[in-house]
């Protein structure tokens, strides 16, 4: 039986093959010699050829078992040349030792397994057929009757052990076969593992980097917006005489960091903002309207149309962050004297709308900004447009902004109700 080098031993039931295969040519040698050694064939040349048969058998076979090929590489010039020429070697005194005493014809049954395995297809049924000859022709040849017998069972163990070895070559190549499946299969379990590995770091790292994010823009239309009010609440102190105003002043200041530290506290356990579980999205829209009015000169008004639909408390988070990441900017941006929020929408659509009559700035540039970014300091601001934009798409909404140099602005939010909804969640 053959091996590959390269993928390692064959099966132990084609080692013990290989076994039985040099016991039965050793096995019918001495029955040929026993056999011989009874007739009146010279004794000497008996035991030369046996010892001539064993021993070369002997010296080539592990070498040949091992480095032969049945059907060679056809880019291969010369294949297997060592195991072809060790058969034909064996052969060659075989047919010497038939010469000696026909007793040895039946080593012939050894050669033809061993022609299975070390020749290609072609070259095997070609010495079997030469072989099969001399094994006919060597009894009536050495003086014994022609039988039928003698052409018949030799016909017959000549086609057994061709088809045997083959099937013998077969079930090594199905063996190693199977090795290199085995092999590949681990190795590409090994390599989905890694893959699996990457992936979920990969899904970690985006959902750490999702809830960075979340946290960001939290905190930018709600802590950001309070210390914004304390800031002008503070700054605007200093104008105010008495101490009635004064106290006015320094209890806005109290109640806005009180807000802001409950909803820093609200952010970091990750609930749904405080002004949304009182009244709902309608009643924390009036109340950032009454805050805006209360801290500025800015006429705050909140609108809410017939048939607004019911909304989950996560689009009603998302709409608040709108709504307070606008009025921050009309807060710190706009000059403006009046804004008003509209709440509105359909059965497949919520919307606000968040309109002032500032100063505006160029809505165009800044879409052409937004289309193509360019890397920019956001600790100085900037930051509140993109911040809604990208809260709305998280979950299937879109923002629009109207505004020129000194016309207002206007900011229309909507959101679409239903399941899903491009990268978030239900």
């Amino acid at each position: 039986m053959q091996t590959s080098p390269t993928v390692g031993p064959p099966s132990a039931l084609l080692r013990r093959l290989t076994v039985v295969q040099h016991i039965l040519f050793a096995a019918l040698v001495l029955i040929g010699a026993a056999q011989a050694w009874r007739s009146a064939a010279p004794h000497l040349g008996v035991a030369l050829v046996t010892l001539a048969l064993l021993g070369a058998y002997a010296v080539g076979a592990h070498r040949a078992v091992h480095h032969a090929s049945p059907e060679p590489p056809p880019s291969s010039p010369n294949p297997q040349r060592y195991p072809v020429a060790w058969l034909l070697g064996v052969a060659v005194l075989w047919a010497v030792a038939v010469v000696v005493s026909s007793a040895f014809v039946w080593v012939a049954f050894a050669l033809w397994l061993l022609a299975g395995h070390l020749l290609p297809v072609r070259g095997a049924l070609l010495f079997t057929v030469v072989t099969l000859l001399i094994v006919v022709v060597a009894p009536p040849l050495a003086g014994e009757p022609w039988r039928l017998a003698g052409v018949i069972g030799p016909s017959v163990g000549a086609v057994f052990a061709l088809a045997l070895s083959r099937g013998q070559v077969l079930l090594a190549r199905d063996a190693l076969e199977r090795a290199r499946l085995v092999d590949s299969l681990v190795a590409a379990q090994a390599e989905s593992a890694a893959l699996q590995a990457q992936l979920v770091d990969a899904q970690r790292e985006a959902g750490a980097l999702a809830e960075r994010t979340r946290l960001s823009r939290d905190i930018h239309d709600t802590l950001a917006q309070g210390f914004s009010s304390i800031l002008l609440l503070a700054r605007g102190s200093r104008s105010v005489d008495g101490d009635k105003p004064l106290r006015d002043v320094l209890w806005r200041i109290e109640a806005t960091a009180g807000d802001n530290l409950a909803e820093s506290r609200r952010i970091v356990a990750a609930l749904a903002p405080k002004s949304l579980t009182d009244n709902g999205l309608a009643a924390a829209l009036e109340r950032l309207a009454a805050d805006l009015s209360a801290d500025t000169d800015i006429m705050a008004n909140v609108r809410v149309e017939a048939g607004v639909p019911e909304l989950a408390v996560a689009d009603q988070v998302v709409l608040l962050r709108v709504a307070q990441g606008a009025l921050a900017n009309v807060r710190t941006h706009s000059g403006a004297t009046t804004v008003t929020l509209t709440l509105g929408g359909s059965a497949t659509q919520a919307r606000l709308d968040i309109v002032d009559d500032g100063s505006g700035f160029d809505a165009a540039a800044w879409a052409a900004a937004h289309t193509n970014p360019t890397p920019r300091d956001l600790s100085t601001g900037g930051y509140g447009l993109d911040a809604i934009r990208a809260r709305l798409r998280e979950r299937g909404g879109d923002v629009i902004v109207e505004s020129e140099p000194g016309d207002g602005t206007a900011i229309s939010a909507s959101l679409p109700l239903g399941p899903l909804v491009m990268g978030g969640v239900e």
